[in-house]
């Protein structure tokens, strides 16, 4: 069978290899929508080219060592698992360990916490830099100037927005305001941090909150301080997980998680084909999705802390004689 293998061009050993590709989500919840966006992209690409895909969690802390990084047992075994994708939120300790055991990998970009070696890893990013910058642009081609950003720059992806929002207002000679709560709850940041802005009596007219999550807190926030969107404040998110279900409907940046998925799973099956490769980078454009929540401000400028005349005259009729 062997000689009649060879003389077909049939590689026996090759015709064995496993081909299973496994998704860890790394220290994020299983029901996140966006990364489940990123599995489904991941699932489609395999399907279409033959590839099986395995669906793993893994919780670790970033201050464990390289070598008690808890890598599940699977992923060792390479007859069964031939590669790896990363997303999720991850740590450097965890690239570091799975690159020392030899195993293929590629990983989400945007969301890879503190410090590590940019260019060392296969990685796929969505260019969340760029969509801050033209989220911000395009707030100020309506008109406003006061405008805040809301998030925890801890997290890098929420970083990576405000790094792009605070480029388009030092282009356009305005100062960058940041109101930031740090919190694993998204909604909550841009909750607090709206409240926080509103308490202080500034000046603003829109707000720019790092995902939609967060957007989801600043409108329940301005809510509360009988505030309306966009009359009074504008608002945009980024990732359009949610944008469509807010009412009004939030401007926000399309990140296209599904490409993630698709190219992260591209990389690492080129990476099986050409171990000898130089790191990969793939970068995916945003969109910018104009829905109800944007308008120009007001002119002039009224007191943003206090509710407007109408929503007073409103809240008046409907109290009971």
């Amino acid at each position: 069978m062997k000689t009649a293998a060879l003389e077909l061009g049939i590689n026996l050993q090759a015709s064995h290899k496993s081909r299973t590709i496994a998704f860890v989500l790394g220290n994020r919840n299983v029901l996140h929508p966006f990364q489940a966006h990123i599995l489904v992209g991941a699932e489609d690409y395999c399907h279409l080219r033959g590839w099986d895909l395995l669906f793993l969690t893994l919780q670790y802390s970033p201050d464990v060592s390289i070598k008690e990084v808890p890598l599940p047992r699977v992923l060792r075994r390479r007859d069964i698992v031939r590669a790896v994708i990363l997303s999720g939120t991850n740590t450097e300790n965890l690239l570091c360990s799975m690159k020392a055991r030899g195993i293929a990998f590629s990983t989400l970009g945007n969301n890879i916490l503190g410090e590590y070696q940019k260019g060392a890893y296969d990685t796929v990013c969505s260019d969340d830099i760029q969509g801050g910058y033209e989220a911000t642009r395009y707030l100020q081609t309506l008109g406003h100037r006061a405008i805040w950003f809301v998030g925890s720059l801890r997290l890098p992806w929420f970083a990576r927005c405000h790094e792009g929002y605070s480029r388009a207002m030092v282009e356009a000679g305005l100062t960058p305001s940041l109101s930031e709560f740090d919190s694993t709850d998204e909604s909550a940041i841009g909750y607090l941090a709206t409240k926080s802005i509103l308490g202080r009596g500034v000046p603003v007219t829109a707000i720019f909150a790092g995902t939609d999550p967060a957007a989801r807190g600043v409108y329940k926030a301005l809510a509360d301080c009988q505030m309306r969107i966009p009359e009074d404040v504008s608002v945009v998110g980024c990732n359009d997980t949610e944008g469509h279900l807010l009412q009004p409907q939030l401007t926000t940046i399309r990140e296209f998680p599904e490409q993630l998925g698709k190219q992260l799973v591209n990389l690492v099956v080129n990476r099986l084909a050409q171990p000898e490769l130089p790191p990969q980078h793939v970068t995916i454009p945003i969109e910018i999705v104009k829905r109800e929540s944007c308008r120009p401000p007001r002119e002039p400028q009224r007191d943003l802390t206090r509710p407007s005349k109408e929503a007073v005259e409103s809240s008046q009729e409907t109290l009971p004689a």
